[in-house]
């Protein structure tokens, strides 16, 4: 139970678990070590796990038909990933989700995720909370993207994820704000020089 206490803290912030709940809710989580470039989930496989980060760096990804990848998250120490459209419909996933660093996940299967909801109701309100924030987010990202030039995006995303922008490679970071490594070289270098 002790390794697996970053998560249970984690959901706690939001729902007050009594200690039998708790306990119940780790007999359903495995601890999954995952080695720097080393995928989680694979495009054509169906992601069978939520995975919240307890150590490490990850980036979840695609690739268009012309071998261009496109960066649509970054998830570090306490927080979750995964392919959730995958996930949610048992499909093949989409996304590559890659190990940036050597890690640690805490998972829940998908199934034991849907019988964990089930027996313990409180959880269903974490889910909603989180789910909600992260539709909150999604949309932010999407505002900004479509109504933010490209240096505001990288002062905005500086801003807020500095930690995550000095633990990740340019090329995925320039790739998630949506310009090639090359244009965010650029900024970087126009920035540096105003200081």
């Amino acid at each position: 139970m002790k390794d697996l206490l970053p998560v249970i803290n984690y959901i706690s912030r939001f729902v007050d678990l009594t200690d039998d709940e708790k306990n119940h809710l780790a007999s359903f989580l495995k601890i999954t070590k995952v080695k720097k470039r080393q995928f989680i989930v694979q495009p054509g496989f169906v992601c069978k796990y939520k995975s919240y980060v307890v150590k490490g760096a990850f980036r979840g990804y695609l690739v268009d038909h012309e071998g261009k990848e496109h960066t649509l998250s970054f998830a570090i120490e306490d927080w979750w990933i995964s392919d959730y459209s995958s996930l949610i419909y048992q499909e093949p996933a989409t996304l590559f989700i890659e190990a940036l660093e050597d890690s640690t996940l805490i998972q829940i299967a998908y199934e034991d995720e849907q019988k964990i909801l089930a027996q313990i109701p409180k959880l269903e309100k974490f889910e909603r909370i989180i789910t909600q924030r992260s539709l909150a987010f999604q949309q932010k990202r999407l505002l900004s993207n479509f109504t933010k030039t490209a240096e505001e995006r990288y002062e905005e995303f500086m801003n807020k994820y500095s930690v995550i922008a000095s633990r990740v490679p340019q090329y995925a970071l320039a790739s998630y704000l949506g310009f090639s490594s090359e244009y965010l070289s650029r900024i970087r270098s126009r920035k540096s020089s105003k200081s």
